[in-house]
């Protein structure tokens, strides 16, 4: 996943997606946009944007959505012997990812769910 531009892993359908791209075109930030839902994140590159996040899986994970209760991962345990489980569900449904994150060339991400998070990262 290593870029030398901007990313944003982003859904057209989700309001707070489209602001933080909208940030980031009001601030010219040259970007490749993810549309992680057709495009989703592989196991690894879920691993790498968590360790540059600095969350594990399940501080990302969409957990009110219909997929999450089906797998019953609100029920799941949260320790690092139990990581894999979520990094894999979230890699094979990627709509259970929070949306957006914002990773920039120099390591930092954040899960820009807001405009002064997506500006932090600028």
């Amino acid at each position: 996943m290593t870029s030398e531009k901007t990313q944003i892993w982003h859904n057209p359908r989700c309001s707070k997606s489209r602001a933080a791209k909208a940030a980031l075109d009001e601030a010219g930030v040259d970007y490749i946009e993810r549309r992680y839902l057709d495009e989703p994140p592989t196991a690894a590159e879920l691993r790498s944007v968590l360790t540059r996040l600095g969350l594990q899986p399940w501080d990302i994970t969409r957990l009110a959505e219909p997929e999450a209760k089906e797998l019953g991962m609100p029920g799941w345990s949260r320790t690092e012997a139990d990581r894999d489980q979520w990094i894999e569900a979230l890699a094979g449904t990627p709509k259970l990812i929070q949306r957006p994150i914002v990773v920039t060339p120099d390591g930092r991400a954040v899960l820009a769910r807001d405009e002064q998070t997506v500006r932090s990262v600028l």
